[in-house]
């Protein structure tokens, strides 16, 4: 049977089945979807690709999905560090965003942040920064999957001038975009303390009719709580309960300052939590309580938040880091292993965002979302189990080859939709201007 790609790996993870690892197997696919897992000798004789791929050393994997970032900060990667979240915004980040943001900016910091993110192994990220539009078309042009946060705050940007506008220009985007297969979209307000109560009212109605997820910053430091505590009497996740946002729709990025009560509202509620455990590690916001969460029915995912911040967009690195972070917080060795840490990164992920029943996971009819990682390197050997190996000991740098859709993007370590020395010489000029 003719098809448009049979890949040939030593290991498949597909995710689900959970715990699963198959050896000596192959991936059929065709029309940008999984038609077939099997072993390689049956592959061989029922299938002729017109692509074939040998990956003798390489496990496949789902792709891994960034539940959190902000692409174009890039660009200020490593400009405002080791300071305080409060200090590192006010004082550094919005200044510059305010002199400098504008949709070269977007398109350029999003193109650089698509690169490392594919580079990386990461094959859909959520976004949430201004310009969405200009976000969505880099995506949509390199071929990546990606969730658009329709941004709402409500002072005014360079991006809209009120909560109205950025609901009404986020509505109009949602539409545009509705169409577009490998692109979806969420609400995105920015945080409680950004955003008032009757823009988020609103929110809520749009999210109830057009079932779109919520993303939003919630419990990210203890100062917020105090804050909100001080302003309203009450604590955000409360708040944001009382408002109706706490459903199966919701986004929690970060919940470093959670309660066991606050914990039960989020498993009976079915939001999702949005675990970003190296940034809060770098602006020192806290821990989120990852396993009493994971032991309570709570689906959580994994992000980065934006390279500012990190300073990276490497999804290898926050398995690694939620895992052991998570073993320290509950001091238990066994409180995140390894496939829950994959999990996080990848099907847990695709639930959050709403797309489990298309990418998250390598199941016949999803759709052609696969890395591979070769585990050939000195630096992985001797290896006897793959998955505990690419958690714990493999890097980003071992991601040959990537498919989103069945389409490559990156190819024997080459990435086949963006000139990386056009890319090089755009991002050298931003640092001139940005360091001026």
């Amino acid at each position: 049977m003719q098809i448009d790609t049979l890949i040939h790996a030593r290991w498949i993870i597909p995710v689900e089945p959970e715990s699963v690892t198959y050896a000596n197997h192959s991936l059929a696919i065709d029309g940008g979807r999984i038609v077939d897992l099997l072993p390689t000798d049956l592959a061989k004789q029922k299938y002729a690709g017109t692509h074939t791929e040998d990956l003798g050393d390489h496990a496949l994997l789902p792709g891994l999905i960034n539940c959190h970032t902000h692409a174009a900060m890039t660009l200020l990667r490593g400009i405002a560090d080791d300071l305080q979240l409060m200090d590192w915004l006010q004082h550094h980040i919005w200044p510059l965003e305010q002199r400098w943001v504008s949709e070269a900016f977007v398109r350029d910091g999003t193109e650089l942040a698509i690169a490392e993110m594919i580079r990386g192994g990461t094959t859909c990220f959520q976004e949430m920064y201004f310009f969405p539009e200009v976000a969505a078309q880099q995506a949509i042009l390199h071929g990546i999957r990606a969730s658009i946060g329709l941004v709402v705050v409500d002072f005014p940007t360079i991006w809209a001038e009120n909560s109205d506008a950025y609901i009404e220009k986020g509505l109009a985007l949602h539409d545009q975009l509705r169409h577009e297969p490998l692109i979806t979209t969420a609400f995105a307000p920015h945080a409680p303390y950004t955003v008032s109560d009757e823009p988020l009212k609103k929110i809520r109605m749009f999210a109830d009719e057009l079932e779109l997820p919520v993303h939003i910053h919630l419990h990210e430091t203890r100062h917020e709580i105090e804050q909100e505590q001080a302003k309203t009497g009450i604590r955000p996740l409360q708040r944001l309960q009382e408002l109706g946002l706490v459903t199966p729709s919701l986004m929690a990025v970060h919940m470093t300052q959670l309660t066991g009560t606050e914990m039960d509202l989020l498993r009976e509620s079915g939001a999702h939590v949005v675990h970003c455990p190296e940034s809060n590690l770098k602006l020192a916001s806290g821990f989120c309580p990852v396993a009493e969460l994971l032991a309570r029915g709570v689906n959580v995912a994994l992000g980065t938040d934006g390279a500012a911040s990190n300073n990276d967009l490497d999804m290898f690195g926050e398995m690694r880091t939620a895992a052991l972070l998570a073993k320290a917080v509950a001091n238990d060795a066994s409180a995140l292993p390894a496939m829950t840490a994959l999990k996080m990164a990848t099907i847990n992920g695709a639930k959050a965002i709403g797309i489990e029943r298309e990418t998250g996971s390598l199941e016949i009819g999803k759709a052609a979302d696969i890395i591979a990682v070769d585990l050939s390197a000195l630096e992985t050997q001797p290896l006897y189990c793959p998955i505990s190996q690419i958690v714990y000991a493999a890097s980003r740098r071992q991601v040959s080859d990537v498919w989103v859709a069945g389409k490559r993007l990156l190819k024997q370590r080459e990435l086949t939709t963006i000139d990386v020395a056009e890319l090089t010489e755009k991002i050298g000029q931003w640092r001139q201007r940005l360091s001026s």
